[in-house]
């Protein structure tokens, strides 16, 4: 039986999962979720309380950054990491990047608008975040560092023509999107539960005890009953975050040229009560489920265990990848090859038990014949198989000659192939050079065009921007809500202040406002309550 410890650390919290596998069973030996202050005291704690002194230990990755490359599908694998290597260094080049203190890896998934290229989704990470990473654990046997939103999917049992989607709801949120069976897309929101933590927390002054009511934190959907008091002063934390969130979630599925059948919510925030129920009201043709690990199928077990294991689906699924499922080469953890040699024959290297010493003598095998002497049937034997042994060696010499040569043979046709190449290589470039100039020239026209047809349509947009605003908003504000005041700030930028008795309202407005295209990039600032009366600012830029 092997098995792993899956660690996943945020900035105050960690989870854990020591997972062991026999054959297909999958068994959970130990979990939990620690709360610390001391990196290196907590996982101490954990190591002893698992005795997970001589396991394998998984860990996520931090801060990583995604970005994606079209690529010609029939490349060879040398080719195509050449090219993705060059499309990366050009990223880094754009956006300012230091090439050389990042390290990356990537994963080649299907392109579902051209068939005839592949993309590669590339994954880069600090090489200075890793190498603390991996002094961390410097006195553990630190298997793998691999990115939580693809290692997730470790989970889950996906059908080959299903098309689904997993949200992690940990500090950082994200989206990763499966098609056919295959992870196509990782999508990092800007909204995550560190946010709420961090509201709750600045209230209680635990994350302990802000994780406590989160888990006793109940979503009532629009056919549920009022909220309580208690229940309303949290939800005012947790409720504009999740409503971000679910908001892009839903742009995003409605974009994906596939139908996205279900969407598996995990993470810190899937122990809120009825989170499934919530997305569900915004997602009404995917099916929204609280993500199980798919091994819990096959055991027996009530649903108080089930809620605990969800709480560290993250950390399952990085046991899951130390163990060796899901996809190996996103392991950031660079692995020796004495440490491969060690894993795979579980070598030592020194002095074999059995090896002679040096002081015994070495074994020498002559064989002399006299033809003069009379030859005994074993002589005769060990003529025929000296015979064969010489002749295998003859051939083999013979065959290696003759491969030599042909080797030599295509070199040469490969050398006069490559210079032919070369050759119209330079004449493309020269053509490319000559196309390049007469482009620069029709941009730079165009240019001009664009500049000055940009200033006239500013001056016409700029004139009933204004009285269009005030109209539209008009007809989008609902019952029960009033509008305090709008200003125009700055350019385009528009400041709104509404409030009302109720959240409803609030949130039919702010989403009227972003599905209506009233304003671009509208989001709400933090609400205050008052005297029964909640209040809000609203802030986003014309179009």
């Amino acid at each position: 039986m092997s098995s792993s410890l899956g660690i996943y650390i945020e900035s105050n919290l960690i989870k854990y999962a020591k997972v062991s596998k026999e054959r297909d069973n999958i068994k959970l030996d130990a979990y939990g979720v620690k709360f610390y202050e001391k990196i290196d005291d907590a996982i101490e704690q954990i190591i002893n309380e698992t005795f997970s002194f001589n396991i394998p230990v998984s860990i996520n990755l931090t801060d990583e950054k995604y970005n994606y490359f079209e690529m010609f599908s029939l490349l060879n694998d040398k080719d195509m990491s050449k090219a993705i290597a060059t499309e990366f260094e050009l990223l880094c080049e754009e956006k300012g990047y230091n090439k050389n203190s990042l390290d990356s890896r990537y994963i080649l998934v299907s392109n579902q608008e051209n068939r005839d290229k592949v993309k590669a989704m590339h994954i880069s990470s600090s090489k200075a975040e890793i190498s603390k990473s991996i002094q961390t654990f410097q006195k553990y046997k630190l298997r793998s560092i691999s990115p939580l939103p693809v290692a997730i999917t470790n989970d889950i049992e996906i059908g080959v023509k299903e098309n689904a989607a997993v949200l992690n709801l940990e500090e950082n949120t994200s989206l990763t999107t499966i098609i056919n069976g295959q992870i196509n897309k990782v999508d990092i929101l800007e909204y995550g539960m560190g946010e709420i933590f961090d509201k709750i927390n600045k209230k209680e002054n635990s994350y302990a005890k802000t994780y406590d009511i989160l888990k006793n934190t109940t979503i009532y959907t629009s056919e549920g009953k009022d909220l309580s008091d208690e229940n309303d002063s949290y939800l005012q934390d947790v409720m504009p975050t999740l409503y971000n969130i679910v908001n892009i979630v839903k742009e995003n599925i409605n974009q994906n040229i596939n139908n996205i059948e279900t969407l598996y919510i995990t993470g810190t925030g899937a122990v809120i009560n009825n989170i499934d129920l919530y997305f569900q009201e915004f997602l009404a043709n995917t099916k929204c489920e609280i993500l199980k690990p798919y091994f819990t199928k096959k055991i027996s077990m009530n649903m108080t265990n089930i809620r605990d294991y969800i709480e560290v689906n993250s950390a399952i699924a990085l046991g899951l990848q130390g163990l060796g499922d899901g996809i190996k080469t996103i392991n950031f953890k660079t692995v020796s090859k004495f440490e491969k040699l060690k894993e795979i024959g579980n070598i030592e290297i020194g002095r074999s038990k059995d090896k002679p010493s040096s002081g015994e003598k070495k074994l020498n095998l002559n064989f002399k014949f006299d033809l003069n002497d009379n030859l005994t049937q074993a002589d005769f034997m060990t003529l025929r198989v000296a015979g064969v042994f010489g002749i295998i060696i003859i051939a083999y010499i013979i065959g290696t000659m003759v491969i030599a040569n042909m080797i030599n043979q295509k070199k040469s046709e490969a050398e006069a192939v490559i210079s032919d190449t070369k050759a119209q290589i330079a004449k493309v470039e020269e053509d490319t050079q000559k196309i390049n100039n007469k482009t620069s020239q029709y941009n730079s026209l165009i240019r001009k065009l664009d500049e000055i047809n940009q200033k006239i349509a500013d001056e016409n947009s700029v004139k009933n921007s204004i009285p269009n605003l005030l109209s539209r908003i008009m007809v989008n504000i609902p019952k029960n809500l009033q509008v305090t005041s709008i200003r125009n700030t700055t350019n385009k930028h528009v400041v709104i202040n509404v409030q009302a008795t109720e959240y409803d309202p609030i949130g039919y407005f702010l989403g009227a406002i972003n599905n209506n295209g009233i304003l671009v990039n509208a989001k709400s600032n933090s609400s205050v309550k008052q005297d029964g009366i909640i209040r809000i600012t609203i802030e986003g830029d014309m179009p």
